[in-house]
């Protein structure tokens, strides 16, 4: 029988889709959602919900002992876009709230982690195409230093103190249920949503700025996949690369052509310009595939399809 499970940060962009289908899977008074405020109504309303900071180590130990906790999926964190103008408030939040969860599991408090880094690790030295699993990293904004140092936290308590803890780094992610939170490839969800508005779009990258990305459903597979994989079969304990499909504003206007010909895009690059020049443009994920069976299931035609029929139809 599966033990409670706890989704810290539970009405963020991944959040509000992992919490949905943690509940389909394994029964909705099994997974408490949590949030520094309420988001979504169907979700707050759809199983257990907490008002929780997540940068308050006895809150959350309150939680966790009030539910008998086992695992936690922390999702609170501020983005790359956002975190550059609130930089001492993205560190204090990012490393914080890691830092309480691995103590808890720590202290025998909680048997599973899951903590989400991201492709803002690697830095303007990373090779950019097939970015191998271990190579230079030197990150260049605060998000991408707060995860870097987080991953070398997490393998450091593995090792040191045997804590389970496991973790993906994402690509761009694409939702149609939730509008994204302050990232630099946030253009690849706004787009369709200008699309289908106005018909047109003005990016904050360039035409050709390719990216890494990968479409939620994957995303959200991949997070339970590996948090229900056996521990002796997983060989990084820092974060795995995740790689799903890579593309450029100008493909994914393309895309979107097939299906509304009139749509146009012009480009206005701002400062996420410089973040997303730091970042790969491909990414290796060999040793994720190997480890636990990881296949994305999304390539951009199917990611358009998909975007477009349920932006219509919401």
């Amino acid at each position: 029988m599966q033990k409670p499970i706890l989704i810290l940060g539970a009405c963020g962009q991944i959040g509000t889709e992992l919490t949905v289908e943690l509940r389909k899977k394994y029964g909705s008074e099994c997974v408490i959602a949590s949030d520094i405020r309420e988001g979504n109504n169907d979700l707050v309303k759809s199983g257990p919900f907490e008002l929780l900071d997540a940068t308050s180590y006895g809150a959350i130990e309150d939680v966790v002992m009030h539910y008998e906790i086992d695992e936690v999926y922390l999702m609170a964190a501020m983005l790359s876009a956002t975190a550059e103008k609130f930089p001492m408030r993205a560190w204090n939040l990012n490393m914080g709230s890691l830092f309480n969860i691995l103590n808890l599991a720590r202290e025998g408090k909680l048997s599973k982690v899951f903590w989400p880094s991201s492709i803002a690790v690697f830095g303007p030295n990373t090779p950019k195409e097939d970015t191998p699993q271990n190579t230079i990293m030197e990150p260049s904004t605060v998000y991408g230093i707060s995860k870097q140092a987080g991953e070398r936290w997490c393998e450091y308590y593995f090792k040191k103190f045997g804590v389970d803890v496991r973790s993906v780094r994402y690509p761009g992610l694409i939702s149609w249920k939730t509008m994204p939170g302050g990232g630099t490839t946030d253009y690849a969800v706004e787009i369709y949503h200008e699309a289908l508005k106005n018909g047109n779009y003005q990016c904050f990258l360039n035409e050709e700025t390719k990216l890494p990305m990968m479409y939620m459903d994957d995303a959200i597979r991949a997070t339970i996949s590996l948090m229900e994989s056996p521990a002796e079969n997983l060989t990084i304990r820092s974060s795995y690369n995740l790689g799903s499909m890579s593309f450029t504003p100008s493909e994914v206007a393309k895309s979107i052509q097939k299906h509304i010909p009139d749509f146009s895009i012009s480009y206005a690059p701002d400062f996420r310009q410089q973040i997303a020049d730091s970042w790969p443009s491909s990414i290796d994920d060999t040793l994720a595939r190997k480890d636990w069976g990881w296949q994305p299931n999304f390539n951009l035609d199917q990611t358009t399809v998909e975007m477009l029929e349920n932006l219509k139809r919401d």
